[in-house]
């Protein structure tokens, strides 16, 4: 089966259907949600899945361990909890005027809770009120806010259950307990978070594409090879559909008192304090992941054949950039030249090595522990990638490009920039790495330069899109990389 074949579905007959007017509204609102810019035209179900049954529907029975769903207070001592797992493909056009032909649409995963009453403290997850179909009368919200839902979640992955065409995975080794209290993580996100007591994190996977999603894959192999570096994952969710794998969610120890790397370099930052000892641990951390991954993972020679199709991208990505953001236009070809540099130096006959990788690095995917130590998480990729390629083995400089732009977004983003913050930061990330690897990344900046540019030039274009105020931290980048020699590249 396919994802295009008949869906999976639990729940109640017209569930999707009703639902439809409300979520085209709430969709296009949250963060996570990919097609900001163009209208929501109606969704295709692929999996629906009760797994609380909504107000003035007859419980089929309730599972071992997961409860009961009636609550006592908020609406009263009969209150019913529903809630319904989906995962539905969103159709919309591929550009925002009438009669444009439809993208074929990304899957989400939802959780749906529903109740007759919808408690004053759930307000913010509220979808809307549902007027037709099996759940006419009730309100429906963002289950992930609510305790009981998340409770339900836990405790499915604890006793490794199965529900419909969903499985939840557990590592034996690692021990769940019971009654651990969920708290929404509230930040923005590209997914969702759940923090259960302080003891575990579940990340709920909001953009779904079947699979092996590097987000599990990775860790799970880091976990094999005792690399410290990366919480190894407790338990996953995943759906059995079509033949192959979706993954869904990925429950790992939480790192109580972490520090995210964006927010402490910002802090350190603020009170003018170096960060150069931090960003050479960082840097020291990255290798350690890389030289697990090499050793767990498959590491492949690129040759000129390869290199050409990895400088023929950045080529493509740089031309389709220059056309959405017309001030990228005075540096295209200082820019080019970062790519075809590389491309000469492979038509010489050089060659690099690639492995698996982070392939998302930055200050934000970084958490440093109390006692000092780096960890490393979120090894989804860049989410707008194709999966495929977001597998696919790369050369390591391109996780340290990205961390090296990061260094320079959070010199641009203080209220008072500290002269040579952001040098300082690069120069300590790269000692560091070579501490471990014995390679320095600076000893190569032909390749050094041209994944640093294929970096900014994303940057951009996000940045236009998304963030226009924000636009002129990588046009700077960009004015510098232009500069046809890459040994003037810190």
């Amino acid at each position: 089966m396919s994802e295009a074949a008949t869906p999976f579905v639990t729940a109640a007959p017209g569930l999707l259907a009703s639902l439809d007017p409300l979520l085209r509204e709430w969709l296009p609102r949250q963060r996570w949600f990919a097609g900001k810019g163009r209208p929501v035209t109606g969704f295709s179900p692929i999996a629906a899945t009760e797994l609380l049954p909504a107000p003035g529907r007859p419980a089929p029975g309730l599972r071992p361990g997961t409860g009961d769903p009636r609550e006592q207070g908020e609406a009263g001592p009969t209150a019913r909890l529903g809630l319904y797992h989906l995962l539905v493909r969103v159709r919309q056009p591929l550009v925002p005027v009438p009669g444009a032909p439809e993208h074929p649409g990304d899957c989400y995963q939802l959780l749906i809770g529903v109740r007759e009453v919808l408690p004053p403290r759930l307000a913010p997850a509220l979808i809307g009120h549902v007027t037709q179909g099996p759940l006419a009368g009730c309100t429906v919200y963002d289950a992930l806010y609510d305790t009981r839902p998340a409770e339900v979640l836990l405790e499915a992955l604890r006793t490794r259950d199965r529900i419909g065409p969903l499985r939840f995975h557990r590592d034996r080794t690692q021990e769940i307990r019971s009654g651990l209290v969920p708290r929404l993580v509230t930040a923005e996100q590209s997914n969702s978070s759940v923090i259960y007591g302080d003891t575990f994190i579940l990340k709920l996977l909001r953009r779904i594409v079947p699979g092996v999603n590097p987000d599990l894959e990775l860790p799970l192999a880091l976990a094999r090879e005792g690399c410290p570096r990366v919480p190894p994952p407790t338990a996953w969710m995943a759906a059995d559909l079509g033949g192959q794998p979706w993954v869904l969610a990925v429950l790992q120890p939480y790192v109580q008192g972490a520090a995210d790397g964006w927010e402490l370099a910002l802090r350190e930052l603020a009170k003018g304090e170096d960060f150069a000892a931090e960003a050479r641990a960082l840097g020291r951390a990255t290798a350690e992941v890389h030289t697990a991954l090499a050793r767990a993972l498959p590491v492949v020679t690129l040759g000129h054949s390869a290199l050409d199709r990895l400088v023929g991208g950045m080529v493509g990505r740089l031309e389709e950039a220059v056309h959405a953001v017309p001030a990228l236009r005075p540096y295209a070809p200082g820019l080019r030249s970062a790519f075809t540099a590389l491309g000469d130096l492979a038509a010489e006959g050089r060659s690099w090595t690639a492995q698996r990788v982070h392939g998302d690095l930055h200050l934000g995917q970084c958490l440093r522990a109390p006692d000092g130590e780096w960890s490393l998480i979120d090894f989804e990729g860049e989410p707008a990638r194709p999966l495929a390629e977001r597998r696919m083995p790369q050369p390591p400089v391109r996780d340290i490009a990205g961390m090296l732009r990061s260094f320079d977004y959070a010199a641009h983003s203080a209220d008072a920039p500290v002269a040579g913050w952001a040098e300082t930061c690069r120069s300590a990330y790269c000692t560091g790495y070579a501490e471990i690897t014995g390679r320095d990344p600076r000893t190569d900046p032909v390749m050094l330069r041209a994944y640093e540019t294929d970096k900014a030039v994303y940057e951009v274009v996000y940045e236009a899109r998304h963030r226009p105020g924000w636009l002129p931290v990588p046009l700077s980048a960009v004015r510098r990389l232009a500069v046809a020699d890459p040994t003037r590249s810190p």
